[in-house]
């Protein structure tokens, strides 16, 4: 197994647990969230219910007030009825005076009809005897209600005039605090629930709490929220005085709402993190990768300089005994070859210097060299679409060792026997290079994977060619290099875009 194929194992192995835990840390979140919004729901519920119910009591407590005040006029009326009896010839006077009597609470003011106080009761005793005071308290009353006409002996009129009685005002004020209460209570609930009370129109809107406080003036807004709170929670009926009717409208707490949306926004903080993370341990990786890739470059040019430099010095002393200048000449080719891989080498690292050169006599040249150390069963064509030149920014060097490990690969892949062509397409601002061969081909899964350092399919591969190439292409020239097209055991065809 190769090293490329082991590590995309672990990164597979390490997907899935990395699936796996991220996985098991959504259910385990999914699982509180909704327990807690559960109980959230229960709150929620238990506030509603409380609401009915203090509804219910307000409701209650309002309709004991309006009986008590019914009866304070009935008690008013009758103790008119009392006085114009009074007025009258009746031979018994037992019950008129213990009705006149028995109001112990409701202030009245009897006046004739110029309006001169005859009598009052249950005012402020110091007072009672104060004009002024009287006078006051007469503005007062007919300021609530009107008085009540009392037709006495020959046409003649009196007026009672007459006012809620201290408890019942007490009790009037106790309701008002009450239904503010209510209402206030509603509005910024322990719950902290949105919520909108409304009249029983449903959209004038008495009072909100936790929606926002600038957009609730807005009538469009208004009608939308309460659409979405219908559809959440049915509206709570309320009646709490004069027979109208009002409703509350509520939602589910922002809480509750962040709390739903918590483990997908956690799955994408978690995403992000990972994403960030293989970013830079990938950055680092393909740093370290260049720094190992120049390191062996340069001790390997190191390495070759010294021998070379001797191999030099012995083919001068070889000639200068007679050496067979045909043979001395074969070894000058060698040396020279040498000499151009200890120079490629030494380029790795450093920034080349790109000239505009002749591709198609580079091509020649470095097509040229591996014909002589191909086998003969393999057949070399180069179409240059008529065209005799072709210039593009290279260094000659670098680029011929590029197309030697295009060479060496696709002699590799046909067994040494098949046919490898290279095609010219000279374009505006680009150079079309494609080096096709007729071997076993590569499969589309593994198009990106065969640069990739590591990547072979040699038993003695160090699967560093294609990547160098790449590199060479990619990073040096500016350039791409990728699989066009290759079908299993029919071929393969490698693209090469140079800027012209």
């Amino acid at each position: 197994m190769s090293i490329y194929s082991k590590k995309q194992q672990w990164k597979l192995w390490l997907f899935m647990t990395a699936i796996v835990i991220i996985g098991a840390s959504l259910w385990y979140t999914n699982t509180l969230v909704s327990k807690i919004a559960q109980e959230e729901r229960i709150k929620v519920k238990l506030w509603a219910d409380a609401i009915k119910k203090k509804a219910d009591l307000v409701k209650y407590t309002n309709e004991l007030f309006n009986k008590i005040k019914i009866d304070e006029r009935k008690k008013v009326e009758l103790w008119a009825e009392a006085t114009r009896q009074l007025s009258q010839d009746l031979s018994d006077y037992g019950f008129v005076l213990k009705v006149v009597a028995d109001n112990t609470t409701v202030p009245v003011i009897l006046t004739d009809e110029h309006g001169t106080v005859i009598t009052s009761r249950n005012l402020d005793p110091l007072k009672e005897n104060d004009k002024t005071y009287l006078k006051l308290q007469m503005q007062a009353m007919r300021a609530v209600s009107e008085p009540i006409e009392i037709t006495i002996y020959k046409g003649q009129k009196n007026y009672l005039y007459y006012q809620d009685s201290k408890l019942f005002s007490e009790l009037k004020n106790n309701l008002d605090d009450l239904i503010r209460s209510f209402i206030s209570e509603v509005a910024v609930n322990s719950a902290s629930v949105p919520v909108i009370f409304t009249d029983s129109t449903r959209l004038n809107v008495i009072a909100a709490g936790n929606v926002d406080s600038l957009k609730i003036k807005d009538s469009t807004y208004v009608k939308e929220m309460l659409a979405s709170m219908s559809s959440q929670n049915q509206p709570i009926e309320v009646e709490i005085g004069n027979g109208n009717k009002s409703y509350i409208f509520y939602k589910e707490s922002k809480l509750l709402t962040q709390l739903k949306f918590y483990p997908y926004i956690m799955f994408t903080i978690i995403g992000l993190f990972l994403l960030v993370a293989y970013l830079l341990f990938s950055t680092a990786r393909r740093v370290e990768q260049n720094q190992v890739w120049v390191g062996m470059a340069k001790e390997t040019a190191h390495q070759l300089g010294t021998p070379l430099s001797s191999l030099i010095a012995w083919l001068e002393y070889l000639r200068s005994t007679g050496l067979d200048p045909e043979t001395a000449m074969e070894i000058e080719k060698d040396v020279k070859r040498l000499e151009t891989i200890t120079e490629r080498f030494s380029k790795i690292g450093s920034v080349p210097k790109l000239e505009s050169f002749d591709l198609v006599k580079v091509l020649e040249d470095a097509v040229n060299y591996m014909k002589m150390r191909t086998s003969k069963n393999v057949v070399f064509t180069i179409d240059t679409n008529k065209q005799k030149e072709v210039f593009a920014k290279l260094n000659v060097p670098l680029f011929e060792w590029v197309i030697e490990n295009l060479i060496r690969n696709a002699v590799d892949a046909m067994d040494g026997k098949g046919s490898i062509s290279i095609t010219f397409s000279d374009q505006t601002q680009f150079v079309y290079l494609d080096i096709a061969d007729t071997g076993k081909g590569i499969p589309k899964s593994k198009y990106k994977t065969v640069f990739e350092p590591g990547f072979t399919t040699k038993q003695r591969g160090w699967g560093l060619g294609l990547s160098l190439t790449k590199r060479i292409i990619e990073n040096y020239h500016s350039g791409k290099i990728f699989v066009k097209n290759s079908e299993i055991d029919k071929g393969t065809t490698f693209r090469i875009v140079l800027n012209k």
